[in-house]
């Protein structure tokens, strides 16, 4: 076959994944304190950005202040005010010393006060909690032991995990103090006895026993019941118990109730976090027979182009080639950024929009009347592609009449009934919940009567469904849920 070469010509269409269009995408799927820390991330790096008041108060601003604005710029005269310049034109005319004197040049409350008596106490002032190495710290600092069995107690107390729990071993310990396993292990013990009780235990036994020793119940049948049978305990084994202690059922019981009220992770209340509360993104009122959408926009930075720049690049010879070019990159990746975050409010419009469409009897009646959707059945309403739908519902929350909830929450599988119709998973496992809720703690539903007690409701599903369902929603078996007390 002869080789020949000749020229053709080919038409075709593909994508090319731009910086500015992965950007685009990336801020699509970031949640709403995501995309702010993102912001501040660009208006440190970006000059050319700058940062106005949110959009929340602006138009609230705008509003207000909307008509006087107009007033007041015909009566000074409109476009015909004078251009401030920087020069020093009526430099003179200002009274320095008066304006020095009225400054507060140190910037501090604490300045103006004229004796220590009515400055506010330092401590007053303090926001730091107190952590449990803090706490056990401050006990050290007050015990009367020698040298090395402080060093000994601060390594150990260095080596606790956020439950209080020693993690390291007395070898270790051992090794980083010079010391030896012995008195590694006494030092140990003399830090069981710290605040909280039980802090610095090994294990869950140690923890539960170094806390009954607190409470004066040494040689009694909880110390017993926790130092020989804890095996026998988890697995909820009481009988087993009374009869290999020859005590009856209910004295074992009562000394569960007692085990039941200690702290299995005393240095948890040492270490809570602040409780970060959810934000939502778009907000979902009802309006006589209509649910209205709306933007959630207050927090969220209003950006801008700096006007200092503007001017500069409307005036090519104040700046160099180098400088214009530099400009010139800054300005394109800050407007784009701005499209951008306004592209993903508007795409989280329309799907929550689309959402309210499909799932209207939810937001008027309440989880039960859920429906099954897909991602699919919002992208052909809207035009979009379904990685968009599913990048734009991450980490994005709607307030509703029902509740807070996750725009995720609203695809779910369907299931069908015996009636012919279709209910939502999360009907289900919120029903699966109530009926548990409800349920004797003494005698608890199985998977199996859980089962049957849906069909009753018309809706058929296999016990395995239930069980997965079960576990998904954290709830434990019928024989982890039975309470004998």
């Amino acid at each position: 076959m002869a080789l020949e070469i000749r020229q053709q010509l080919k038409l075709s269409q593909q994508l090319v994944m731009t910086p500015q269009l992965q950007q685009a995408i990336k801020l699509l799927q970031l949640s709403r304190m995501e995309l702010i820390d993102l912001v501040q991330q660009e208006l440190e790096e970006n000059p050319i950005l700058d940062e106005g008041q949110d959009i929340a108060e602006e138009k609230e601003l705008a509003e207000e202040s909307g008509e006087a604005t107009k007033e007041s710029v015909a009566e000074e005269g409109g476009d015909d005010l004078p251009e401030v310049k920087g020069d020093k034109e009526g430099l003179n005319d200002i009274d320095w010393q008066t304006y020095l004197e009225g400054y507060n040049l140190g910037g501090s409350v604490a300045d103006s006060y004229e004796d220590d008596e009515e400055r506010p106490s330092y401590e007053n002032l303090l926001t730091k909690k107190t952590t449990l190495t803090d706490h056990l710290m401050w006990q050290l600092s007050l015990s009367r032991f020698d040298e090395q069995t402080r060093q000994i107690a601060a390594e150990i107390i260095g080596n606790l995990d956020e439950d209080g729990f020693f993690k390291a071993t007395l070898d270790e310990v051992a090794a980083a103090t010079a010391s030896t396993p012995e008195r590694v292990e006494k030092a140990l013990g003399l830090v069981q006895e710290f605040d909280p009780p039980g802090v610095a235990a090994r294990n869950l036994q140690e923890c539960l026993l170094c806390q009954v020793r607190v409470l004066g119940m040494s040689d009694t049948l909880v110390e017993r019941v926790l130092r020989d049978h804890i095996q026998e305990l988890e697995n909820r084994k009481y009988p087993v118990i009374a009869k290999a202690l020859g005590v009856s059922l209910d004295e074992v019981l009562e000394a569960t109730r007692v085990i039941s009220n200690l702290d299995p992770r005393p240095g948890r209340q040492y270490n809570q976090e602040d409780v970060q509360y959810i934000t939502a993104d778009i907000f979902v009122y009802k309006i006589g027979d209509e649910f209205v959408v709306v933007l959630n926009d207050e927090g969220l930075p209003n950006l801008r182009i700096n006007a200092f720049y503007r001017q500069a690049m409307t005036n090519e010879s104040l700046v160099d080639a180098k400088a214009g070019e530099y400009i010139q990159e800054k300005l394109r990746s800050a407007v784009w950024l701005i499209k951008s975050i306004h592209q993903r409010q508007r795409t989280i419009y329309k799907v929550t929009k689309s959402i309210v469409k499909f799932q209207r009897e939810f937001f008027e009646k309440g989880i039960d009347y859920l429906k099954p959707l897909v991602l699919r059945d919002v992208a052909e309403d809207i035009e979009m592609h379904e990685s968009t739908i599913s990048r734009v519902t991450t980490n994005k929350y709607v307030q509703t009449p029902q509740g807070l909830y996750e725009l995720k929450f609203f695809f779910n599988s369907g299931i069908n009934t015996t009636g012919g119709d279709s209910i939502a998973s999360e009907s289900v496992k919120s029903r699966i919940r109530d009926l548990i809720a409800g349920e004797n703690p003494k005698k608890p539903y199985s998977d199996r009567k859980i089962v049957e007690m849906l069909e009753k409701n018309n809706i058929n599903i296999a016990r395995r469904t239930v069980t997965k369902y079960r576990e998904m929603l954290g709830i434990g078996s019928s024989t982890e849920r039975k309470r004998l007390f």
